[in-house]
Order: structure tokens, then sequence, then C-alpha cells
């Protein structure tokens, strides 16, 4: 399917690794100019010189810069000032219990998934609407939807930024740009193995049994592909996708138990 977005710029937060550089690769696959962004030095580059020679016709562009500062996101708007594309995205906060929890980790998770969204949307959304096409898909987690105790500081901080994104929808709809939701749950990635090696410690798995047990929990019965992840994505930002705005798309294998 022709999506309709060959030439449009998008920048993708948090994306030299992971969900978010799957979702740059199924954009600049589509002929979207993108600007990927991370804040290390030595995967950027390695991103950006992978994705030149892999997509020699677009403009691949990056931007080291962290995105929960002032002067990280000045820095993403000087290089990148008007994107018809935005890929809110970032690392998710360390699982921890409720009661562990401190005003300083809080603070740390709302300004990393919450608030550094919310001012890169706002400074994009006057040229979305100007030019009537825009597309704000945030990248959040099945934790949204189904919290957990031990992943407060996630569930709360995303869901925020839900909120505020579904008011959005409503208001920005009759411009043509859309605030959609990613929610994943399992994808084969870096956080994965990061929580499968907190198992191991806590439980004295193996990496196998630990993994074994992430993947127990999804009817699939496997690992999402990030690939699978990045062509959701590039779907719900094609010229084709305009009458869907404010939902929470579940990406998780059918793992999501509710009916709504």
């Amino acid at each position: 399917m022709e999506l309709g977005i060959a030439g449009r710029t998008a920048f993708i937060a948090a994306s030299s690794r992971g969900l978010g550089r799957s979702c740059a690769e199924a954009l600049a696959a589509e002929g979207v100019n993108v600007f990927i962004n991370g804040t290390g030095k030595e995967s950027l580059d390695e991103t950006l010189a992978e994705m030149k020679a892999k997509y020699p016709k677009i403009s691949v562009s990056g931007v080291q810069a962290d995105i929960t500062t002032q002067d990280g996101r000045a820095k993403v708007l000087a290089a990148c000032p008007k994107p018809d594309i935005l890929v809110n995205n970032n690392a998710g906060p360390e699982p921890k219990l409720f009661l562990e929890t401190t005003h300083e980790d809080w603070m740390k998770a709302l300004e990393g998934n919450m608030v550094a969204a919310l001012m890169l949307t706002h400074a994009a959304l006057p040229a979305m609407q100007e030019r009537k096409f825009g597309r704000v898909i945030n990248i959040t987690s099945a934790m949204v939807t189904t919290p957990r105790a031990h992943m407060a500081l996630s569930s709360g901080a995303r869901t925020g930024l839900t909120g505020v994104m579904k008011g959005l929808s409503r208001d920005f709809a009759k411009h043509n740009v859309t605030f959609n939701n990613l929610l994943p749950e399992r994808f084969d990635t870096g956080r994965q193995e990061q929580l499968a090696t907190r198992m191991m410690k806590i439980k004295g798995w193996t990496r196998e049994q630990a993994r074994a047990d992430q993947i127990s929990g999804i009817p699939a019965g496997r690992y999402g592909q990030p690939s699978e992840f990045g062509a959701t994505c590039a779907f719900l930002c094609s010229a084709h996708a305009g009458f869907i705005t404010g939902m929470n798309i579940h990406l998780d294998g059918g793992a999501y138990p509710a009916l709504v």
C-alpha cells in the first residue's frame, strides 16, 4: 500500500535503537525524511550510518540531545522545527514498588515520560495545524491500561500523557492532525533484556528461564518483532489514517484481557 507520506518530515525521539528506531526505519522505507535522536554519540552515529546507507534517496539526520531537558528540546527543535510527523518516545522508568518510590523518582518519570512529549508536541502543533496535516504518535506502554504496582512510575506518567493527548485529538481532528498511542508489550528489544536481567537477580533464574517467563504471558507464544511495531506506526502516520485519532493501540500478541 502506498502510504502517501513520501517527502514528509518526521522527528522520532529516542530512535537510535529499540522501538524508536523501528519506527524511523519504517517511515524511511516510505520515503519520509527522518530525524533520529539519542543521547549517546556512538549509538546515534552507528544508526545514522546504517540508515543513510540503507535509504540513500531520503534525508536521514541525527540530533544528539536529551529530550527530557529544555536545552535538549531546544536543540531538537532547532534542527527540525516543523515536523509533519512527531513520534514521542523515551526509555521507561525502572520498575519499583510504589512504597519504594521517591519524590525524585516521580519528577524524573514525569519529565521523561510525560512533560518531554507534551513540550515537543506543543512546539510542533502550530505548523501541523496550518498545513492541515500532522501525525503525533506516542509510544507509551501496556501499563497505561493494565497498571501493575511495580510499574507505578510508568503507568502514572504515561496515563497523564494519554489523557492530554485524548483531549487534543478532539480539538485538532478538523485540521487533519491526529494523536494516537502505541502500547507495546513484550517486544524483543533491550527493554525486555533489562527486565529479564532484573528477574534473574530477584529469582535466581537463568536468562532462558526469565525470557520463557516473559513469553508465557503472551497468547501468540512469542515476542513481538520491532519491524511489526514500526509498520503499525508508519500506517498511523499515513495519509489513509486521518480518521483514526485519540486511540490506544495495543501491540501485545493478544495479551490485553479487556473487551474495550
